[in-house]
């Protein structure tokens, strides 16, 4: 579920955005200046990137505390992990959108890595 605020927030720029394409649209009606033209393209992407972005982040923020809440349960303090899973969550709230992507891949490999361990030690 997405929460609320984000929801307005992205729905207030989803409208901007349609106010920006009929925008567009009368501006190739009335045969306006190309380059002008170009200019509301480039702000109507601008706002539809923007509003996408806020969606994948909010969509691997949750992701990711989920494997990392998941990973320290798997963990149960003497797993070799422990400094690396406590670093991941201690640098969770500052992670960009690109990092996301690349932390959840680690956290993966090691909640793998304990379930294997946990496996061969019959826990």
């Amino acid at each position: 579920m997405i929460p609320k605020d984000l929801t307005k927030d992205i729905k207030t720029r989803l409208q901007s955005i349609k106010g920006q394409v009929d925008g567009l649209i009368k501006m190739l009606d009335e045969g306006k200046d190309p380059e002008k033209i170009l200019l509301q393209f480039k702000a109507a992407q601008k706002g539809l990137d923007k509003a996408h972005y806020l969606l994948l982040d909010e969509a691997y923020r949750k992701a990711l505390a989920i494997k990392i809440s998941e990973t320290v349960e798997a963990c149960p303090g003497n797993c070799g992990n422990e400094d690396r899973i406590e670093f991941i969550r201690q640098q969770f709230p500052h992670l960009e959108l690109d990092s996301l992507t690349q932390k959840m891949k680690e956290i993966a490999e090691l909640k793998e890595r304990i379930g294997n361990a946990n496996e061969k030690s019959g826990s």
